[in-house]
Protein backbone atom coordinates (compact mmCIF):
# COMPACT_ATOMS: atom_id res chain seq x y z
CA UNK A 1 0.00 0.00 0.00
CA UNK A 2 1.20 3.49 -0.84
CA UNK A 3 1.33 6.30 1.69
CA UNK A 4 -2.05 7.67 0.55
CA UNK A 5 -3.86 4.35 1.02
CA UNK A 6 -2.06 3.51 4.27
CA UNK A 7 -3.00 6.82 5.88
CA UNK A 8 -6.35 7.34 4.15
CA UNK A 9 -8.12 7.64 7.50
CA UNK A 10 -5.76 10.47 8.49
CA UNK A 11 -6.34 12.33 5.20
CA UNK A 12 -10.09 11.93 5.57
CA UNK A 13 -9.93 13.23 9.15
CA UNK A 14 -7.93 16.27 7.98
CA UNK A 15 -10.49 16.88 5.22
CA UNK A 16 -13.27 16.77 7.81
CA UNK A 17 -11.53 19.41 9.94
CA UNK A 18 -10.50 21.49 6.93
CA UNK A 19 -13.92 21.31 5.30
CA UNK A 20 -15.74 22.29 8.49
CA UNK A 21 -13.34 25.21 9.06
CA UNK A 22 -13.60 26.48 5.48
CA UNK A 23 -17.37 26.12 5.57
CA UNK A 24 -17.46 28.50 8.51
CA UNK A 25 -14.94 30.98 7.05
CA UNK A 26 -16.09 31.16 3.41
CA UNK A 27 -19.66 29.78 3.33
CA UNK A 28 -20.50 31.72 0.16
CA UNK A 29 -17.91 29.74 -1.81
CA UNK A 30 -19.49 26.44 -0.82
CA UNK A 31 -22.98 27.73 -1.58
CA UNK A 32 -21.77 28.72 -5.04
CA UNK A 33 -20.47 25.19 -5.66
CA UNK A 34 -23.77 23.78 -4.43
CA UNK A 35 -25.72 25.84 -6.96
CA UNK A 36 -23.74 24.50 -9.96
CA UNK A 37 -26.38 21.96 -11.00
CA UNK A 38 -27.83 20.71 -14.26
CA UNK A 39 -30.83 18.32 -14.04
CA UNK A 40 -30.15 17.83 -10.30
CA UNK A 41 -26.55 16.81 -11.03
CA UNK A 42 -23.89 18.89 -9.30
CA UNK A 43 -21.29 19.54 -11.99
CA UNK A 44 -18.19 19.90 -9.74
CA UNK A 45 -19.07 16.67 -7.94
CA UNK A 46 -19.74 14.85 -11.22
CA UNK A 47 -16.27 15.83 -12.49
CA UNK A 48 -14.62 14.80 -9.22
CA UNK A 49 -16.44 11.45 -9.15
CA UNK A 50 -15.36 10.67 -12.70
CA UNK A 51 -11.77 11.47 -11.73
CA UNK A 52 -12.15 8.98 -8.87
CA UNK A 53 -14.08 6.22 -10.57
CA UNK A 54 -12.60 5.94 -14.07
CA UNK A 55 -9.02 5.15 -12.92
CA UNK A 56 -10.41 2.43 -10.64
CA UNK A 57 -12.53 0.88 -13.39
CA UNK A 58 -9.51 1.05 -15.70
CA UNK A 59 -7.96 -1.72 -13.56
CA UNK A 60 -10.85 -4.09 -14.23
CA UNK A 61 -10.66 -6.50 -17.15
CA UNK A 62 -14.22 -7.55 -17.93
CA UNK A 63 -12.83 -10.36 -20.06
CA UNK A 64 -11.96 -12.07 -16.77
CA UNK A 65 -15.64 -12.93 -16.30
CA UNK A 66 -14.91 -16.02 -18.38
CA UNK A 67 -12.76 -17.35 -15.51
CA UNK A 68 -15.59 -17.50 -12.96
CA UNK A 69 -16.06 -21.25 -13.43
CA UNK A 70 -12.57 -21.94 -12.09
CA UNK A 71 -13.56 -20.69 -8.64
CA UNK A 72 -17.32 -21.13 -8.72
CA UNK A 73 -17.61 -21.90 -4.99
CA UNK A 74 -15.96 -18.66 -3.90
CA UNK A 75 -17.77 -16.71 -6.61
CA UNK A 76 -21.11 -18.08 -5.44
CA UNK A 77 -20.45 -17.21 -1.81
CA UNK A 78 -19.36 -13.67 -2.64
CA UNK A 79 -22.36 -13.02 -4.89
CA UNK A 80 -24.68 -14.30 -2.16
CA UNK A 81 -23.11 -12.00 0.44
CA UNK A 82 -22.92 -8.92 -1.82
CA UNK A 83 -26.41 -9.06 -3.29
CA UNK A 84 -28.59 -11.20 -0.99
CA UNK A 85 -27.18 -10.35 2.46
CA UNK A 86 -25.17 -7.14 2.57
CA UNK A 87 -27.70 -4.45 1.50
CA UNK A 88 -30.50 -6.06 3.51
CA UNK A 89 -28.41 -6.57 6.65
CA UNK A 90 -27.33 -2.92 6.50
CA UNK A 91 -30.93 -1.79 6.12
CA UNK A 92 -31.85 -3.86 9.20
CA UNK A 93 -28.93 -2.43 11.18
CA UNK A 94 -29.86 1.08 10.07
CA UNK A 95 -33.43 0.63 11.23
CA UNK A 96 -32.29 -0.83 14.58
CA UNK A 97 -29.55 1.66 15.47
CA UNK A 98 -30.47 4.87 13.65
CA UNK A 99 -34.27 4.79 13.83
CA UNK A 100 -34.54 3.31 17.32
CA UNK A 101 -31.48 2.98 19.57
CA UNK A 102 -29.65 6.18 18.53
CA UNK A 103 -32.65 8.26 17.48
CA UNK A 104 -32.69 10.41 20.67
CA UNK A 105 -29.10 11.52 19.93
CA UNK A 106 -29.55 12.37 16.25
CA UNK A 107 -31.38 15.23 14.48
CA UNK A 108 -34.88 13.89 13.88
CA UNK A 109 -35.18 15.45 10.41
CA UNK A 110 -32.13 13.50 9.20
CA UNK A 111 -32.99 10.01 10.50
CA UNK A 112 -34.39 8.74 7.19
CA UNK A 113 -31.52 10.32 5.30
CA UNK A 114 -28.90 8.59 7.46
CA UNK A 115 -30.57 5.24 6.83
CA UNK A 116 -30.67 5.96 3.10
CA UNK A 117 -26.94 6.70 3.09
CA UNK A 118 -26.15 3.44 4.87
CA UNK A 119 -28.26 1.51 2.35
CA UNK A 120 -26.56 3.20 -0.61
CA UNK A 121 -23.13 2.44 0.89
CA UNK A 122 -23.91 -1.27 1.34
CA UNK A 123 -25.44 -1.69 -2.13
CA UNK A 124 -22.17 -0.75 -3.88
CA UNK A 125 -19.60 -3.60 -3.73
CA UNK A 126 -15.97 -2.51 -3.66
CA UNK A 127 -13.94 -2.34 -6.88
CA UNK A 128 -10.41 -0.93 -6.75
CA UNK A 129 -9.36 -1.34 -3.12
CA UNK A 130 -10.27 -5.05 -3.27
CA UNK A 131 -7.09 -5.63 -5.28
CA UNK A 132 -5.09 -4.13 -2.40
CA UNK A 133 -6.85 -6.21 0.27
CA UNK A 134 -6.51 -9.38 -1.80
CA UNK A 135 -2.79 -8.82 -2.31
CA UNK A 136 -2.24 -8.28 1.43
CA UNK A 137 -3.86 -11.63 2.32
CA UNK A 138 -2.18 -13.56 -0.55
CA UNK A 139 -5.46 -13.92 -2.40
CA UNK A 140 -5.79 -15.71 -5.73
CA UNK A 141 -5.43 -12.84 -8.25
CA UNK A 142 -7.50 -14.45 -11.01
CA UNK A 143 -10.37 -15.07 -8.60
CA UNK A 144 -10.22 -11.46 -7.39
CA UNK A 145 -10.18 -10.06 -10.91
CA UNK A 146 -13.04 -12.25 -12.17
CA UNK A 147 -15.13 -11.55 -9.05
CA UNK A 148 -14.68 -7.77 -9.34
CA UNK A 149 -15.52 -7.86 -13.06
CA UNK A 150 -18.67 -9.89 -12.38
CA UNK A 151 -19.71 -7.65 -9.47
CA UNK A 152 -19.30 -4.50 -11.56
CA UNK A 153 -21.40 -6.04 -14.34
CA UNK A 154 -24.18 -6.96 -11.89
CA UNK A 155 -23.99 -3.52 -10.29
CA UNK A 156 -24.97 -1.87 -13.58
CA UNK A 157 -28.33 -3.64 -13.44
CA UNK A 158 -28.92 -4.34 -9.73
CA UNK A 159 -27.73 -1.22 -7.88
CA UNK A 160 -30.73 1.01 -8.64
CA UNK A 161 -33.45 -1.65 -8.05
CA UNK A 162 -31.94 -2.77 -4.71
CA UNK A 163 -31.46 0.80 -3.46
CA UNK A 164 -34.97 1.72 -4.59
CA UNK A 165 -36.49 -1.36 -2.95
CA UNK A 166 -34.79 -0.82 0.41
CA UNK A 167 -35.49 2.91 0.46
CA UNK A 168 -39.13 2.12 -0.24
CA UNK A 169 -39.25 -0.49 2.53
CA UNK A 170 -37.75 2.15 4.83
CA UNK A 171 -40.59 4.53 3.90
CA UNK A 172 -38.12 6.89 2.23
CA UNK A 173 -39.28 8.63 -0.96
CA UNK A 174 -37.38 7.22 -3.95
CA UNK A 175 -36.46 9.80 -6.63
CA UNK A 176 -36.30 7.16 -9.34
CA UNK A 177 -35.28 9.48 -12.17
CA UNK A 178 -32.34 10.81 -10.18
CA UNK A 179 -31.37 7.29 -9.04
CA UNK A 180 -31.28 5.95 -12.60
CA UNK A 181 -29.43 9.06 -13.76
CA UNK A 182 -26.83 8.41 -11.05
CA UNK A 183 -26.38 4.84 -12.28
CA UNK A 184 -25.88 6.03 -15.86
CA UNK A 185 -23.51 8.87 -14.88
CA UNK A 186 -21.45 7.09 -12.24
CA UNK A 187 -21.50 3.44 -13.37
CA UNK A 188 -22.51 2.91 -16.99
CA UNK A 189 -20.64 5.79 -18.68
CA UNK A 190 -17.44 5.40 -16.60
CA UNK A 191 -17.41 1.64 -17.26
CA UNK A 192 -17.71 2.17 -21.02
CA UNK A 193 -15.07 4.92 -21.11
CA UNK A 194 -12.67 2.97 -18.90
CA UNK A 195 -12.97 -0.20 -20.97
CA UNK A 196 -12.49 1.65 -24.27
CA UNK A 197 -9.44 3.38 -22.83
CA UNK A 198 -8.10 0.11 -21.41
CA UNK A 199 -8.56 -1.66 -24.74
CA UNK A 200 -6.56 1.02 -26.49
CA UNK A 201 -3.74 0.80 -23.93
CA UNK A 202 -3.35 -3.00 -24.07
CA UNK A 203 -3.99 -3.36 -27.78
CA UNK A 204 -0.63 -5.09 -28.37
CA UNK A 205 -0.92 -7.42 -25.39
CA UNK A 206 1.55 -5.37 -23.34
CA UNK A 207 0.12 -3.76 -20.21
CA UNK A 208 3.11 -1.46 -19.70
CA UNK A 209 1.20 1.53 -21.09
CA UNK A 210 -1.79 0.68 -18.87
CA UNK A 211 0.37 0.52 -15.73
CA UNK A 212 2.01 3.84 -16.60
CA UNK A 213 -1.38 5.54 -17.01
CA UNK A 214 -2.65 4.02 -13.75
CA UNK A 215 0.41 5.29 -11.92
CA UNK A 216 -0.16 8.83 -13.23
CA UNK A 217 -3.90 8.75 -12.47
CA UNK A 218 -3.60 7.32 -8.96
CA UNK A 219 -2.80 10.61 -7.17
CA UNK A 220 -5.44 12.37 -9.28
CA UNK A 221 -8.07 9.87 -8.16
CA UNK A 222 -7.21 10.18 -4.48
CA UNK A 223 -6.96 13.96 -4.75
CA UNK A 224 -10.45 14.11 -6.25
CA UNK A 225 -11.76 12.03 -3.34
CA UNK A 226 -10.22 14.37 -0.78
CA UNK A 227 -11.52 17.51 -2.53
CA UNK A 228 -15.01 15.98 -2.60
CA UNK A 229 -14.79 15.37 1.15
CA UNK A 230 -13.73 18.96 1.81
CA UNK A 231 -16.76 20.19 -0.16
CA UNK A 232 -19.08 17.80 1.64
CA UNK A 233 -17.91 18.74 5.12
CA UNK A 234 -18.02 22.40 4.23
CA UNK A 235 -21.78 21.90 3.96
CA UNK A 236 -22.03 19.50 6.93
CA UNK A 237 -20.05 21.64 9.38
CA UNK A 238 -22.95 23.23 11.28
CA UNK A 239 -24.58 19.87 11.91
CA UNK A 240 -21.36 18.20 13.09
CA UNK A 241 -20.38 21.10 15.35
CA UNK A 242 -23.82 20.99 16.94
CA UNK A 243 -23.73 17.21 17.45
CA UNK A 244 -20.16 15.85 17.18
CA UNK A 245 -21.26 12.33 18.17
CA UNK A 246 -23.04 11.87 14.83
CA UNK A 247 -20.00 10.38 13.08
CA UNK A 248 -19.34 7.88 15.90
CA UNK A 249 -22.99 6.80 15.99
CA UNK A 250 -23.13 6.31 12.22
CA UNK A 251 -19.94 4.22 12.38
CA UNK A 252 -21.54 1.60 14.66
CA UNK A 253 -23.84 -0.12 12.10
CA UNK A 254 -21.12 0.13 9.44
CA UNK A 255 -18.57 -1.63 11.68
CA UNK A 256 -21.02 -4.36 12.65
CA UNK A 257 -21.97 -4.90 9.02
CA UNK A 258 -18.33 -5.18 7.87
CA UNK A 259 -17.38 -7.84 10.42
CA UNK A 260 -20.67 -9.72 10.04
CA UNK A 261 -20.44 -10.01 6.26
CA UNK A 262 -16.71 -10.76 6.24
CA UNK A 263 -17.16 -13.47 8.87
CA UNK A 264 -20.15 -15.02 7.14
CA UNK A 265 -18.37 -15.12 3.77
CA UNK A 266 -15.25 -16.63 5.36
CA UNK A 267 -17.24 -19.37 7.13
CA UNK A 268 -19.34 -20.18 4.08
CA UNK A 269 -16.22 -20.55 1.93
CA UNK A 270 -14.79 -22.92 4.55
CA UNK A 271 -18.03 -24.90 4.48
CA UNK A 272 -18.08 -25.29 0.68
CA UNK A 273 -14.38 -26.18 0.53
CA UNK A 274 -12.92 -23.12 -1.20
CA UNK A 275 -9.16 -22.70 -0.84
CA UNK A 276 -7.95 -20.09 1.65
CA UNK A 277 -6.50 -17.96 -1.18
CA UNK A 278 -10.09 -17.67 -2.46
CA UNK A 279 -11.85 -17.38 0.90
CA UNK A 280 -9.68 -14.42 1.94
CA UNK A 281 -10.52 -12.07 -0.93
CA UNK A 282 -14.10 -13.39 -0.94
CA UNK A 283 -14.52 -12.24 2.67
CA UNK A 284 -12.91 -8.89 1.89
CA UNK A 285 -15.00 -8.27 -1.23
CA UNK A 286 -18.10 -9.11 0.79
CA UNK A 287 -17.19 -6.59 3.49
CA UNK A 288 -15.84 -3.51 1.69
CA UNK A 289 -17.72 -0.87 -0.29
CA UNK A 290 -17.43 1.18 -3.49
CA UNK A 291 -17.60 4.33 -1.40
CA UNK A 292 -16.86 6.68 -4.31
CA UNK A 293 -20.06 5.58 -6.04
CA UNK A 294 -21.98 5.70 -2.75
CA UNK A 295 -20.88 9.29 -2.03
CA UNK A 296 -21.79 10.43 -5.55
CA UNK A 297 -25.20 8.76 -5.46
CA UNK A 298 -26.04 10.12 -2.01
CA UNK A 299 -25.15 13.67 -3.06
CA UNK A 300 -27.18 13.34 -6.28
CA UNK A 301 -30.25 11.95 -4.52
CA UNK A 302 -30.26 13.98 -1.31
CA UNK A 303 -27.75 16.83 -1.63
CA UNK A 304 -24.52 17.96 0.02
CA UNK A 305 -26.17 18.83 3.32
CA UNK A 306 -28.02 15.53 3.68
CA UNK A 307 -27.50 12.89 6.32
CA UNK A 308 -27.19 10.37 3.46
CA UNK A 309 -24.05 12.06 2.14
CA UNK A 310 -22.57 12.19 5.63
CA UNK A 311 -23.31 8.50 6.28
CA UNK A 312 -21.49 7.42 3.12
CA UNK A 313 -18.46 9.52 4.08
CA UNK A 314 -18.26 7.78 7.46
CA UNK A 315 -17.75 4.62 5.42
CA UNK A 316 -14.72 6.26 3.78
CA UNK A 317 -13.38 7.36 7.17
CA UNK A 318 -13.26 3.87 8.66
CA UNK A 319 -12.58 1.85 5.48
CA UNK A 320 -8.81 1.41 5.74
CA UNK A 321 -8.33 0.55 9.44
CA UNK A 322 -11.36 -1.76 9.48
CA UNK A 323 -10.40 -3.61 6.31
CA UNK A 324 -6.79 -3.95 7.48
CA UNK A 325 -8.13 -5.58 10.65
CA UNK A 326 -10.14 -8.03 8.51
CA UNK A 327 -6.99 -8.78 6.47
CA UNK A 328 -5.19 -9.50 9.75
CA UNK A 329 -7.92 -11.87 10.94
CA UNK A 330 -8.00 -13.74 7.63
CA UNK A 331 -4.21 -14.07 7.54
CA UNK A 332 -3.79 -15.22 11.15
CA UNK A 333 -6.54 -17.84 10.93
CA UNK A 334 -5.27 -19.62 7.80
CA UNK A 335 -4.18 -22.76 9.71
CA UNK A 336 -7.56 -22.94 11.49
CA UNK A 337 -9.35 -22.45 8.16
CA UNK A 338 -7.46 -25.24 6.40
CA UNK A 339 -8.00 -27.71 9.28
CA UNK A 340 -11.76 -27.41 9.05
CA UNK A 341 -12.15 -26.91 5.31
CA UNK A 342 -14.48 -29.40 3.71
CA UNK A 343 -12.75 -31.18 0.83
CA UNK A 344 -14.42 -30.22 -2.48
Amino acid sequence: MGIFERYLTLWVALCIVGGIALGQVVPDVFQAFGRMEVAKVNIPVAVLIWLMVIPMLLKVDFGAIGQVRQHWRGIGVTLFINWAVKPFSMAALGWLFIRYLFAPYLPAEQIDSYIAGLIILAAAPCTAMVFVWSHLCDGEPHFTLSQVALNDTIMIFAFAPIVGLLLGLSSIAVPWETLFLSVVLYIVIPVILAQLWRRGLVRNGDDGALQAVLARLHPVSLGALLVTLVLLFGFQGEQIIAQPLIIALLAVPILIQVYFNAGLAYLLNRKVGAAHCVAGPSALIGASNFFELAVATAISLFGFQSGAALATVVGVLIEVPVMLSVVGIVTRTQAWYERGRVAP
